[in-house]
């Protein structure tokens, strides 16, 4: 059953406490709400290694299914954010993403999605951890493009102190960069996933690979458009979130509907 209750739901329960206290509205300066994102994220990880059977030798694989992917995705988004963090100053997405967490984990202890993800070839892992991995990175880009987006807003309302520097503590033009280098990397990902998905047997003509394929033509257009023509601000932006929310139909809104509306595992 797809409703059935996953394997340890007790790390769920943590993990959504600590993504919980990590919303909590209180002061940026406060530390402890950063240290519960920290701590959900690493709860996070250990209940995506519990789904995929690292601990269980009877489970075959990972669980696949809409929620499980989409929980990946989230982990993943937080892994960027987190390295970006120690690098850069990134301030005021604490809350997002940690309500975003609670989101994301809550859905696939709800939908934990079948067993098992069958590799019809050898390729078919890495052509898997690509897709995966493109996920990350334009969800990446989408919070991005989310915040560059809202820095625009408030500087044309001029709601900013100073109209150089972004609302959440980059200078915008920074931002801009590094939004558009978390597109060009989940393209060049996508692309040698979908190459991969051409010679390790996945590959059907069906309404997951042509929505994967407009996804893929819609950001390689924004990337063109960003070389040749020097897209920027919404019009760039516009671009991001469709390419994504095409992606997001190809695989979590086509499960979506097998599993939930049409309750068929495949």
């Amino acid at each position: 059953m797809i409703l059935s209750a996953p394997p340890g739901t007790p790390w769920v329960a943590l993990t959504l406490l600590a993504y919980a206290a990590a919303a909590a509205p209180v002061a940026a300066e406060r530390a402890w709400p950063v240290r519960a994102l920290h701590l959900g994220w690493l709860l996070h990880g250990v209940v995506l290694l519990v789904s995929a059977g690292v601990f269980d030798a009877t489970q075959a694989g990972w669980r696949i299914g809409f929620a499980p992917v989409l929980s990946l995705t989230g982990w993943l988004v937080l892994l960027v954010h987190g390295i970006e963090s120690h690098l850069l100053p990134v301030a005021g997405v604490r809350r997002a993403l940690a309500v975003g967490g609670v989101v994301v984990v809550g859905l696939a202890w709800v939908f934990p999605g079948e067993l098992p993800m069958v590799a019809h070839s050898s390729l078919a892992p890495l052509h898997w951890l690509l897709g995966l991995t493109s996920y990350g990175l334009f969800g990446a880009a989408v919070l991005h493009a989310l915040m560059l987006d809202t820095t625009d807003r408030h500087l044309r309302q001029r709601q900013s102190h100073a109209p150089v520097t972004a609302t959440f503590g980059l200078p915008l033009l920074r931002l801009e960069r590094l939004t558009f280098r978390f597109v060009e990397a989940g393209f060049a990902v996508l692309t040698a996933a979908l190459l991969l998905g051409v010679f390790s047997g996945q590959w059907r003509w069906d309404h997951k690979t042509v929505l994967s394929l407009l996804g893929w033509m819609t950001f390689a257009h924004l990337v063109a458009g960003r070389i040749w023509r020097g897209w920027r601000g919404r019009r760039a932006t516009r671009w991001i979130y469709a390419g994504a929310l095409l992606l997001l139909l190809a695989y979590v809104g086509s499960r979506f509907v097998m599993e939930v509306l049409l309750h068929r595992a495949q």
